[in-house]
């Protein structure tokens, strides 16, 4: 180990490495593993995102009603052996469902 002490990533704004040079060992430790931890989540968020982005059809019906959003897709639920057709999108961290229509409307 160096006598001086490590050079700060260039990402870094000068108001966290004062932060950072101002913390004990044991603390900084703890932010080590915060930011791995927060890393790691967000990474992870960001997979399930780019999943949802490829699991959605390229079809986009013009037919929306007004408080569905134009980046709804359609996907099926299966509700007590019953299959409905929903207007699904994401807001935020959350997805949001709209009820549509039943997918064998005549009972087939």
């Amino acid at each position: 180990m160096s006598d001086e002490p490590p050079t700060p990533p260039a990402g870094l704004t000068a108001d966290m490495v004062d932060t950072l040079n101002g913390y004990s060992p044991d603390q900084l430790q703890h932010v080590v593993n915060y930011a791995e931890e927060l890393a790691e989540h967000k990474a992870h968020e960001a997979r399930l995102e780019e999943e949802s982005a490829e699991n959605e059809t390229d079809e986009h019906p013009d037919n929306l009603p007004d408080d569905v959003p134009s980046k709804a897709t359609i996907t099926i639920k299966e509700i007590n052996d019953n299959r409905y057709y929903y207007w699904q999108w994401r807001e935020g961290d959350k997805i949001k469902s709209k009820y549509k229509s039943p997918v064998n409307p005549e009972g087939d």
